[in-house]
């Protein structure tokens, strides 16, 4: 991400500077040299901040149960607390792509709520402003170009020693999608970015129990997967009003129930 935004600092119309921060969580063989040089060699301002959040999570979660949500919590105010101190306007965070899918199916299979991440939001205190750079762009792309760029990679003791973490699971869930269903993990990102709320049911979006008949179309209507013309079978059917009635029951009315309507 750091690359990222030292290239659009050279090149974009705007002038804005950048602070690295880094959280020094004081894991066990944790190289806390690496990054300092790094970052020295590269010229860049850079803060380090250490704090023993690693004990306080070993010590709040029992054994074999999931630490990233304590884990994220802590980081998340502590950084909060440094880029107002360092005077920052936006934090930038460096989720790509499948973070954020991911982010979506958790919620779906254990919030029971539709939210991923967004590229750009205001923190919860309404202090902060948060960007997500990298949010567009594919987990192999940027592997590949830190790769290429040989940056130095660091691994975390926390998450890293956790093989059963949902979120990793849904990681390789998407990954084999993306290899036997091609195209399939760009459509799920690409409907993230066109939601028709009065298909979903969420009340508090769209206004379900005012809505009327207005006897105009409507872009976002009832159309499911029906792009294709209906055959010429069906467009040749008589108006309802000259159908025959059923045997034994001439007399009544016709009314025209849907049982089921399936691709």
């Amino acid at each position: 991400m750091l690359d990222i935004l030292q290239k659009l600092q050279a090149r974009a119309p705007i002038s804005f500077e950048l602070i690295v921060v880094n959280l020094d969580q004081k894991q066990p063989g944790f190289p806390a040299d690496i990054l300092p040089a790094y970052l020295t060699k590269l010229g860049v301002k850079f803060h380090i901040e250490n704090q023993d959040t690693y004990s306080i999570v070993k010590r709040v979660i029992p054994e074999g149960k999931t630490m990233c949500s304590l884990c994220s919590r802590l980081r998340r105010g502590i950084l909060y607390r440094v880029a107002g101190e360092i005077g920052a306007t936006k934090i930038a965070l460096g989720h790509h792509r499948d973070d954020i899918l991911q982010t979506l199916l958790l919620n779906m299979f254990f919030g029971a709520k539709l939210k991923g991440m967004p590229p750009k939001l205001v923190s919860d205190d309404g202090q902060h402003v948060v960007i997500r750079p990298m949010a567009y762009v594919a987990e192999k792309d940027l592997s590949r170009w830190a790769e290429l760029r040989e940056f130095p990679i660091i691994p975390c003791t926390l998450c890293g020693s956790q093989e059963n973490l949902q979120r990793k699971q849904v990681g390789l869930m998407l990954k084999d999608w993306e290899k036997r269903f091609p195209g399939r993990v760009e459509n799920m990102f690409s409907a993230l970015q066109n939601i028709v709320p009065s298909h979903l049911m969420d009340r508090e979006l769209f206004p379900f129990e005012t809505i009327r008949a207005t006897g105009e179309a409507s872009e976002d209507g009832d159309k499911a997967f029906d792009d294709e013309p209906l055959p010429e079978a069906a467009r040749a059917l008589p108006p309802v009003q000259d159908w025959p009635a059923s045997e034994g029951n001439a007399s009544a009315p016709a009314t025209v129930i849907p049982i089921a309507a399936a691709h």
